[in-house]
């Protein structure tokens, strides 16, 4: 097994007004690359190199507190990434707009009750939407903890990732996060989750 650390799915700039520049530019370079770096250094020679960062996870209470935060470091990232495109936002549409509906009531209610998790996340976390037992929940973690891993308050299969650490948004929004949550609905790439919520159910989570 290979963890490799992905390129960006699209310039620093590409996320403003929204997410500026800067934000990107040292979330991804120095905190984002900085996981990575400490997660693939902890596993080095051990039998962790050759699984997969699901099969980790499921065991990681039994693994070092850097794989842990490193490796949820790492992940954590790649999926908040890549659930973010330029000219995003809007709502979703198939299958999971259809799914949000019959678990939430609607896309409005829905939005309502991510957005009030990752309002009151205590201090730095994720906030997830999850696949569990073919259902979508809303959960959140700390610190870079995640829903794969054994020690989650739910385990499921994440589909959609919002970071609420301040390095996340303080330099345009300081201590504002409720602004920087409004802002990031525009920029959620609706076709990625919708493809990540697709697997996830031929996984059967």
């Amino acid at each position: 097994m290979s963890h490799v650390f992905p390129e960006l799915p699209y310039p620093y700039d590409a996320l403003e007004p929204y997410i500026d520049a800067k934000t990107m530019e040292v979330h991804y370079s120095k905190h984002h690359r900085t996981y990575y770096d400490k997660f693939t250094s902890a596993i080095k020679g051990s039998a962790l190199e050759k699984q997969s960062l699901s099969e980790i996870f499921a065991q990681v209470s039994t693994h070092s507190p850097a794989v842990r935060n490193h490796g949820g470091g790492y992940y954590n990232h790649v999926l908040y990434w890549n659930c973010m495109t330029p000219n995003g936002g809007g709502e979703p549409h198939g299958a999971l707009a259809a799914a949000i509906a019959k678990n939430f009531g609607s896309f409005t209610q829905f939005k309502e009750a991510f957005s009030q998790a990752a309002i009151n996340t205590f201090g730095s976390g994720f906030v997830w939407l999850v696949v569990k037992n073919d259902q979508l929940a809303i959960t959140s973690t700390s610190n870079q903890d995640n829903p794969l891993m054994d020690i989650a308050e739910m385990q499921g299969e994440p589909v959609l990732a919002l970071d609420v650490w301040e390095h996340a948004y303080y330099i345009s929004y300081q201590n504002r996060r409720p602004e920087y949550i409004d802002a990031w609905w525009n920029v959620v790439n609706w076709d990625a989750v919708n493809e990540y919520y697709a697997a996830a159910l031929v996984q059967g989570r």
